[in-house]
């Protein structure tokens, strides 16, 4: 038995053109084709796609995804540990979605101090962040790295503490349709950047770029978003805003 490409894209969601896509950069190639000359999928292939979009929510780009699955021996194995990282990944959730009810419960309560800083920031994953700032500005990450071990317990919670009311002020500019190059916006977004040179300077292209990293799928995002429907990318839109009609011209002086 075997499906067409219509069929196919109704059952997964995946449009014909990622279909051709996959089948182009022989990420995912159909069972054959019928007299017509149309692409048909069959049981396996549907198994495949169903893998690329587990390893795609997990994060990988199509490029390691078609390295992990030509090396795939056993079909069950593979699926298992998918499973696996799935449910944990599921867990880290839960954990985060919770932190984040938390503090917006504290903020709503006007009581900052009823959650413990340490509890601001359970649930994210910052690994492949920090990997990613090493690669991309190392001289910068190493700085960020030793302001931070020698950062006290006591400004380590303080920055905490300041990251969610920030975020929450943030949010309330978001409700109240706030453009983001309004002097109140550009005033917290300040107060951001001026948080971030106690570690390091982000020039503008490196401080926008921080603002698309939190816009991005992956935990940054779902923060912002639990916080307030739109936060994420009204956040990336401001930090952009600043970075180019700030930053920027502070750097052409």
């Amino acid at each position: 038995m075997s499906w067409s490409v219509s069929e196919v894209r109704r059952m997964s969601g995946v449009t014909s053109r990622t279909l051709r896509h996959y089948h182009h950069i022989g990420l995912l190639e159909p069972e054959g084709v019928d007299p017509g000359g149309r692409r048909r999928y069959g049981r396996r292939e549907l198994r495949r796609l169903q893998r690329i979009l587990l390893l795609r929510e997990l994060g990988l780009g199509l490029a390691e995804i078609r390295r992990v699955l030509d090396d795939e021996r056993d079909e069950v194995t593979a699926l298992r540990g998918h499973l696996s990282t799935l449910e944990a990944e599921r867990g880290r959730l839960d954990t985060l979605i919770e932190t984040v009810r938390r503090t917006v419960d504290a903020l709503e309560g006007d009581d900052v101090n009823a959650i413990r800083p340490e509890e601001l920031f359970e649930g994210f994953d910052t690994d492949r962040y920090e990997e990613r700032a090493r690669s991309t500005w190392p001289e910068q990450w190493e700085r960020a790295r030793a302001a931070t071990e020698e950062m006290s317990p006591e400004e380590a919670d303080r920055m905490r503490a300041e990251a969610a009311e920030r975020m929450e002020r943030m949010a309330a500019h978001l409700r109240a349709g706030t453009p983001v190059d309004d002097p109140a916006v550009r005033a917290e977004v300040a107060d951001l950047h001026r948080g971030l040179t106690r570690m390091w300077t982000p020039d503008a292209a490196a401080f926008a770029h921080l603002g698309r990293v939190y816009a991005e799928e992956g935990p940054w995002r779902e923060v912002h978003e639990k916080v307030a429907p739109g936060l994420a990318d009204y956040q990336r839109a401001a930090m952009e805003d600043y970075a180019h009609h700030v930053l920027a011209e502070e750097g052409e002086r």
